[in-house]
């Protein structure tokens, strides 16, 4: 069993305002699961977790950056400065970045959400201090030539050609402006074509300026490393680049809510020559603070996420109407969704959508059974360990949760409060998540009287 500790050792420094504050968050058995974080000054965040029985580390940089910060004009330049990072840097061309990590044999991408950007290199123990040099060099030296603005364009219009054509991919993105509207969190997190043909080289740039401070950055780490180490080489790597410039700078802490307005009730309906029809009937959810989201996820994985949930065994086991059935969750820092994804034959997207509206209104009603939450706890249980049995994972863990909540929690503090959710909690956030009028987002090949009816499901 881990234990919690807030001691705080303070670095020696040149200058008394420039001392590294290090706490002990997690204290493992033995070293072994043991984070720590350090603060710099100039406001940078490093978070380890060690796992010395493993020859792997995972290195990354978070980002307090995602597509919900971009106004209607710049939707799309959290994703396109993604790709440009990696066309080079000062120090570095393109083809050094990528080379370098291939030389080794180890991995390395990035990835843009709807609240945060993270960058990240998977390497051998050995070869950390290569993935820390090589990812803070990008975080901190990138170039943003206007040629890589002009070559990265089309590869960007390709992956948003790419997504389009994958509807059971674009259809998460049309339930997101069905929810939100024409708010930053309904607006794709790629852009579109005309947000992506007007982005400048100067506007990404500025975008870059304001997003990349460090007091906007945790660098996170895990695998078979120490502490002390990495703190050392990010500090050099960041000084070096003259990054940590105002040494009595803060770092920000996390989002806070904004009420972002969610609708009720609202039909979207975009027509595509598929060969089946792609739903998401889904409301409003929680917040990713909200105290309940542990009985809602216990609720999600009953419902929808598994084999043996309600949701998998209506629609196909017992019935045969849908290959891929599942449901879902999305937390954001002041709203959340739930959803329902079905695939189907156009045919019998409306026996697919009143088996999945029958199943929400009986739970919403008469919730689930105790047999239903403790296979669903169980199940949830192993998930999360099984989730967290590489060094990328226990990164991305670590380098959220400081990001997203700014605290760490145990995987045996998440275990025991998932084990003390109660029936009468999952009931409860069934009451009030599954009570609320639901949207309903498809695509596929529907005709207009099927349109018709589609409006009538969620009334």
């Amino acid at each position: 069993m881990t234990s919690r500790s807030s001691k705080v050792t303070a670095r020696p420094s040149s200058e008394a305002r420039a001392v590294a504050r290090t706490q002990t968050l997690i204290k493992g058995q033995n070293g072994i699961g043991t984070v720590r974080k350090t603060t710099l000054p100039g406001g940078l965040r490093i978070v380890t977790e060690t796992l010395p029985s493993v020859r792997s580390a995972t290195f990354g940089i978070w980002a307090h950056v995602g597509s919900r910060d971009e106004t209607p004009a710049l939707n799309g330049a959290t994703h396109y400065l993604e790709h440009l990072l990696f066309k080079g840097t000062q120090k570095r061309s393109a083809l050094d970045i990528s080379s370098a990590l291939d030389a080794v044999g180890g991995e390395m991408n990035a990835f843009t959400a709807k609240e945060y950007t993270c960058y990240y290199a998977r390497v051998l123990d050995t070869d950390l201090p290569l993935a820390i040099d090589v990812v803070c060099d990008m975080l901190t030296g990138s170039l943003i030539l206007e040629e890589d603005v002009d070559v990265e364009r089309g590869a960007i219009l390709e992956e948003i050609a790419m997504t389009e054509d994958d509807p059971g991919d674009c259809v998460h993105d049309l339930f997101a402006h069905t929810m939100f509207g024409n708010n930053a969190l309904g607006r794709p997190v790629l852009g579109t074509v005309d947000t992506v043909n007007a982005l400048t080289a100067d506007r990404i740039r500025r975008f870059y300026k304001k997003h990349y401070d460090p007091t906007h950055l945790v660098v996170a780490c895990a695998g078979n490393i120490d502490h002390n180490k990495v703190v050392r080489q990010v500090r050099a790597a960041f000084e070096k680049a003259g990054a940590l410039r105002d040494l009595d700078a803060q770092p920000i802490t996390p989002r806070d809510g904004r009420r972002t307005i969610r609708t009720s009730g609202k039909v979207e309906l975009l027509g595509r020559k598929t060969e089946q029809a792609h739903v998401v009937l889904g409301m409003p959810g929680l917040a990713r603070t909200d105290g309940r989201r542990w009985a809602m996820g216990v609720l999600n994985t009953a419902l929808g996420g598994g084999m043996s949930s309600r949701l998998f065994q209506e629609v196909r086991e017992k019935r045969g109407l849908a290959y891929s059935v599942y449901s879902y969750t999305s937390g954001f820092a002041d709203c959340g969704l739930f959803g329902v994804y079905a695939g189907c034959r156009p045919s019998q997207v409306h026996d697919v959508l009143k088996l999945c509206r029958d199943e929400l209104d009986h739970v919403a009603v008469n919730g689930l059974t105790d047999d239903e939450i403790a296979r669903a706890i169980g199940q949830l249980q192993g998930s999360t360990v099984l989730g967290l049995e590489d060094t990328g994972a226990l990164m991305n863990r670590i380098g959220k949760s400081e990001l997203c909540w700014g605290e760490q929690m145990s995987v045996d503090d998440m275990l025991d409060r998932i084990a003390a959710v109660t029936p009468d909690e999952v009931r409860s956030v069934a009451r009030d998540i599954l009570g609320q009028r639901p949207s309903l987002s498809v695509i596929g090949p529907l005709k207009d009287k099927q349109a018709a009816r589609l409006h009538d499901a969620v009334a």
